[in-house]
């Protein structure tokens, strides 16, 4: 069993930064791949990015590429996303989740465990 907490999120403007942080509360934290999903109000929860269980693949959506940056600390239990460049397109609840492949994936039943999410809103 997994449990994730994400925090971090918060109100930005526009062309502002974040950066998003996910604990997990496992001893075996280096086995699961990581990943970033989102959700806006009304549409269906997206992939945003993912890191391998070592951290030396990532993947992203063409929708951040270049502007975030999944990585992890194995020794911290921690992933965290870092993004860039924000926009109001942006604005979701971002929630993280582990998957028990090695990693990086992207699709949403490859997952088996997922945190409670955090608000991230860009202003215009």
């Amino acid at each position: 069993q997994v449990q994730l907490v994400e925090s971090g999120g918060g109100l930005v403007q526009a062309g502002g930064s974040l950066r998003l942080s996910c604990a997990a509360s496992t001893r075996t934290f280096s086995v699961y791949a990581m990943g970033w999903f989102r959700q806006a109000p009304g549409k269906e929860r997206e992939f945003v990015a993912a890191i391998s269980r070592t951290g030396g693949s990532t993947y992203y959506a063409d929708s951040v590429k270049g502007r975030f940056t999944i990585s992890r600390d194995n020794a911290e239990n921690m992933v965290y996303l870092q993004m860039n460049s924000l926009n109001p397109e942006d604005t979701a609840v971002y929630t993280c989740a582990a998957s028990s492949f090695f990693g990086p994936v992207r699709p949403v039943n490859d997952y088996a465990y997922w945190g409670q999410g955090t608000q991230v809103t860009v202003s215009s």
